[in-house]
């Protein structure tokens, strides 16, 4: 799914420079929080079946897959906020 891969412009500053990684995981997650319906239908596809994620880069541990993963099993995106009155 297109729509759950980083965008291009965070892929290109990363660059695969592990100097880079821990704000390359901060900005994915705020894209993939920000991508509710994509985060969601990789969570009910993950429930029926086996997943298998995908990534190109030669480091098995810093890479999108890595931080997808992570963000599927302990993530949150966020969920539209009710007010007290709404939620009655």
């Amino acid at each position: 799914m297109k729509e759950a891969a980083p965008s291009a412009e965070l892929r290109k500053w990363f660059h695969h420079e592990p100097e880079r990684w821990n704000e390359f995981k901060h900005r994915y997650r705020q894209e993939l929080a920000a991508n509710v319906d994509a985060v969601e239908h990789l969570r009910e596809l993950a429930k029926s079946k086996p997943m298998t994620l995908l990534f190109a880069a030669h480091d098995t541990e810093h890479n999108n897959a890595v931080v997808l993963l992570d963000f599927l099993q302990h993530g949150h995106a966020p969920r539209p906020q009710t007010s007290p009155a709404q939620a009655r």
